[in-house]
């Protein structure tokens, strides 16, 4: 290699070692300033039943029943790491069911741990019920996951899937 081409060889790779990389993307900013408790209430508001709709509630397996009372009696006393620990054994036992999966979503969301909770909920959601109050919740979980993400396209999404599983009953006659 000639004198010249290894200098223009070496300031190639010195400029090169120059180059900054881009700035990373910006981080949108949060369109919600409540707290993990504060979405918790939102999602548990979500699931309220009225007496005018249709209401599948799945069956529980007693298997987890008493895993599933510890952890919401975990929560009510503010250890909701124990609480998320509980649901992840009584996972172990059922791992498909809906109401667990979306109660360990709510045991994340509570911990602020929003990629767990928009996993679960939308797990719950893809082999549960497609209408009433679990429905919301599982939906309500992915608005305000999305809304702590700065996502006001999947928060609008996720709201109107909220509105679409309230299912009224067949009038009586």
């Amino acid at each position: 290699m000639s004198r010249s081409s290894l200098t223009s060889a070496l300031v190639v790779v010195f400029l090169a070692g120059c180059a900054t990389a881009p700035p990373p993307a910006p981080v949108p900013a949060p369109l919600t300033a409540a707290t993990p408790a504060q979405m918790l209430a939102t999602v548990r508001a979500a699931g309220d039943a009225s007496d005018t709709e249709v209401a599948v509630r799945p069956l529980r397996d007693p298997a987890t029943a008493d895993l599933r009372d510890l952890a919401a009696d975990q929560q009510a006393r503010g250890l909701a790491a124990e609480a998320a620990t509980t649901l992840d054994r009584a996972l172990e036992l059922t791992p498909d069911d809906p109401g667990l999966l979306q109660e360990r979503a709510e045991a994340a969301l509570l911990l602020g741990d929003f990629a767990a909770a928009e996993a679960h909920a939308r797990r719950a959601q893809a082999i549960g019920s497609q209408v009433g109050p679990l429905c919301r919740r599982h939906w309500a979980t992915v608005e305000q996951v999305r809304l702590a993400a700065g996502d006001r396209a999947g928060a609008d999404a996720a709201q109107a899937r909220v509105a679409g599983c309230r299912v009224d009953r067949p009038a009586r006659y």
